[in-house]
């Protein structure tokens, strides 16, 4: 318990660090830059909920399915909140209301996460069983469609969409304000919270459904509350950032790794280690400069979690049990 409790210390001492470093990337502050320093603060504290997002609803996706290689981009989660906003975008457009050209409400992106989870999990379904392959599979397709039907959406819109697609390019929103901050974030760690307190269930629900009900666990709601929070929790993240690739999928697994199965610990390890990955990730795209313009924070974070997928589907596809 001790070490449990050390190495969690460690991991929230470390996402406090990072952002501190980002308040310092793009050099000292002049005296009377308290602007340039707000900024920095906005960008740090947003990229910190972001990885909270991610990194929960990781967490909740893979006890959900007992499968470690579930995570909202990987279920097609994050594209089906793209089409959905490039949707409402459209609505706005031919409705002569304008485009929102950088601000992305968590209404707005929730129908399309959740909608993909849903069809994911149902075109899966094989016999009343979900296949872990077949799981990824269908993900991977769902979100290849929902981002092709993105790209088409786009060009019904002004200027093919140019302006509305930095919605879907996967970095942190610049005009985002301390109001919008603060509400997602107290969605984020309200959502944490629950799923700490939650701990004890999700154990169980790992478990087979008859050894979680011989253990007084509702299965059925308690899979409709993982369901609902992590599209909810995967909306939040993207109204911030949009598409922010593998984030979900690798801090999970590297935590349980090292604090064990139980998830009041793995869902604290891994909110802090996602935004360890986020704000860090954010930290490279300002200091890198390619002079065509800032890299997206889903490339820095998909060149980490690329390697770590193909490594987890040859480690794990063989030791997960379908879902029934």
């Amino acid at each position: 318990m001790s070490r449990t409790f050390a190495i969690l210390a460690l991991l929230a001492g470390l996402l406090a660090g990072m952002i501190l470093l980002r308040l310092r990337v793009g050099g000292a502050l002049p005296p009377g830059s308290d602007m340039i320093l707000e900024f920095r603060a906005q960008r740090a504290v947003a990229g910190s909920i972001v990885g909270i997002c991610l990194g929960v609803s990781g967490v909740l996706l893979q006890c959900l399915f007992r499968n470690p290689l579930a995570a909202p981009d990987v279920l097609g989660m994050s594209s089906g909140a793209g089409l959905s906003v490039m949707l409402w975008q459209l609505g706005a457009y031919l409705a002569g209301m304008g485009i929102a050209q950088s601000s992305v409400d968590i209404g707005i992106a929730l129908p399309g996460a959740i909608g993909a989870l849903l069809l994911t999990y149902l075109l899966a379904q094989r016999r009343g069983t979900v296949e872990p392959v077949s799981l990824i599979l269908t993900g991977v397709l769902i979100g290849v469609v929902a981002a092709a039907l993105s790209s088409l959406v786009q060009q019904f819109l002004p200027d093919r969409g140019v302006a509305a697609a930095r919605l879907l390019l996967g970095s942190i929103n610049e005009e985002l304000r301390w109001k919008g901050i603060g509400i997602a974030g107290g969605i984020a760690l309200a959502g944490m919270a629950w799923s700490v307190y939650r701990g004890r269930a999700l154990d169980a629900a790992s478990l087979s459904d008859d050894e979680a009900r011989s253990l007084g666990v509702a299965l059925g709601r308690l899979r409709l509350e993982m369901f609902v929070l992590a599209g909810l929790l995967t909306s939040v993240g993207f109204s911030l950032a949009g598409p922010v690739a593998f984030v979900g999928l690798v801090c999970p697994h590297l935590v349980r790794m090292v604090v064990g199965p139980r998830h009041g610990a793995l869902v604290f390890g891994a909110a802090c280690l996602s935004g360890v990955m986020v704000v860090g990730a954010d930290c490279l795209v300002r200091l890198i400069d390619l002079g065509s313009g800032r890299l997206p924070l889903s490339v820095m974070t998909a060149l980490v979690g690329g390697p770590v997928l193909i490594w987890m589907l040859r480690v794990n596809a063989g030791r997960i049990r379908p879902v029934g």
